[in-house]
């Protein structure tokens, strides 16, 4: 190959192009199909699940309003018309009760998202095959190369992603798209919800760096603050800073990733398949429960949680061999403990042994509000040492 013929192959060679696909408001609005006559209104999803035969079958569709909510749970997620009343994910229902008392209170329904997640992500992968799963509601694609998307960035074709997710699944969704990963997720943020914006290189001065440095997915609140403390507000005030500067005051690492994410470098691929590398199940007690007084009851949840656990692990073909606990206290303070054992299990008693050992080694004078089990060091099944099983005794056996 000469010259002439390799700066054409250049020329030529189609820029990257990544989405980010985020669902508008998921929870609230898989609800709102289910409840169309609250569109429009401030609406909460939050607490424990409870019975809906009633409304299901069509009868009485009385609806519970935050302000008679009465216990410890958080917000999932809110719809839009909630929003500007300071409620968001995460909140406790009852300050968020105290934001807008008069939105509506609906319980979270995991199984059905689930299956509009489903939905959505298969409507996805029949138009554009390079799909990163990164959550219950999100996604990254890969658009580089596919047709129409080098004339105008990939606006025509994240307009046909949403017209079709919308036509399946009645649900709406926002798409960035720009040259890698961190740019897209960031441009997805900027006109929710059913937005579509576009990002270049060249678009980096004038769409990312006015933005807050918050905004980068991996700068948490103290980041943030220990930026502020520095007169580093914006995306391009950390932008102008040198990477040394940001090496000596917030490590070499995390100063040279800030440095490179100010910039908007990214070369990370999209993933088409990944393993996981844990599973857990927590729960948030409705009251704060203590090791000795409540005995009973905190030995029946943390036999469930391994339960759930040992099962979720079993539908999904992993064995693990870290088994650890978490505990949350009554003054928010947490703590983990965990015990790596000789072979890969999913077996429930076994999970349940070796947390309970765990739990030994944790403080228990404080009530706890919060208990947790996980597993981790996940492989598959068919890939763990031959020593490792049996894992799954069939019924009736002994062990």
């Amino acid at each position: 190959m000469n010259g002439v013929d390799a700066l054409e192959d250049v020329a030529v060679a189609p820029q990257r192009r990544i989405a980010h696909l985020d669902m508008d408001a998921f929870y609230a609005s898989v609800e709102l199909l289910r409840y169309p006559e609250l569109a429009g209104q401030p609406v909460v999803i939050g607490g424990r699940r409870r019975q809906r035969d009633e409304d299901d079958a069509g009868g009485a569709r009385g609806h519970e309003r935050l302000r008679d909510y009465v216990g410890r749970g958080v917000v999932t997620t809110a719809t839009y018309a909630a929003r500007p009343y300071g409620v968001h994910s995460g909140l406790g229902l009852m300050k968020a009760a105290q934001l807008c008392p008069d939105a509506i209170l609906l319980p979270a329904d995991f199984d059905e998202y689930r299956r509009y997640s489903r939905a959505f992500k298969e409507v996805i992968t029949g138009i554009t095959p390079v799909m990163e799963d990164r959550g219950i509601d999100e996604v990254y694609i890969d658009f580089t190369g596919l047709p129409g998307v080098d004339a105008d960035g990939g606006r025509t074709l994240g307009r046909r992603l949403q017209a079709s997710i919308l036509e399946h699944t009645g649900l709406t969704c926002s798409i960035g798209v720009a040259p890698n990963k961190l740019l897209a997720k960031m441009a997805s943020e900027l006109q929710k919800p059913q937005g579509i914006s576009i990002i270049f290189e060249s678009d980096l001065p004038s769409k990312i760096w006015p933005l807050p440095c918050r905004r980068i997915n991996g700068i948490g609140p103290k980041a943030d603050a220990r930026l502020a403390a520095q007169g580093i507000r914006t995306i391009g005030e950390l932008a102008r800073r040198e990477r040394a500067w940001l090496g000596a005051h917030f490590g070499k690492s995390y100063g040279s990733w800030l440095y490179a994410a100010a910039w908007g470098w990214d070369d990370r691929p999209v993933v088409t398949e990944s393993e996981p590398v844990s599973m857990s199940r927590e729960t948030t007690f409705d009251r704060d429960l203590h090791a000795v007084r409540d005995r009973a009851e905190l030995g029946e949840l943390f036999t469930r949680l391994c339960a759930q656990v040992a099962g979720d692990l079993q539908r999904k073909g992993y064995v693990g061999r870290t088994i650890g606990i978490k505990l949350k206290y009554d003054d928010f303070s947490s703590v983990t403990r965990d015990q790596t054992i000789d072979t890969h299990t999913a077996d429930a008693a076994l999970i349940r042994r070796t947390a309970g050992l765990c739990l030994k080694r944790a403080p228990l004078e404080r009530r706890l509000r919060l208990l947790g089990v996980r597993v981790g060091g996940l492989v598959r099944r068919d890939a763990a040492p031959a020593e490792s099983v049996p894992m799954f005794p069939e019924a009736g056996q002994k062990r």
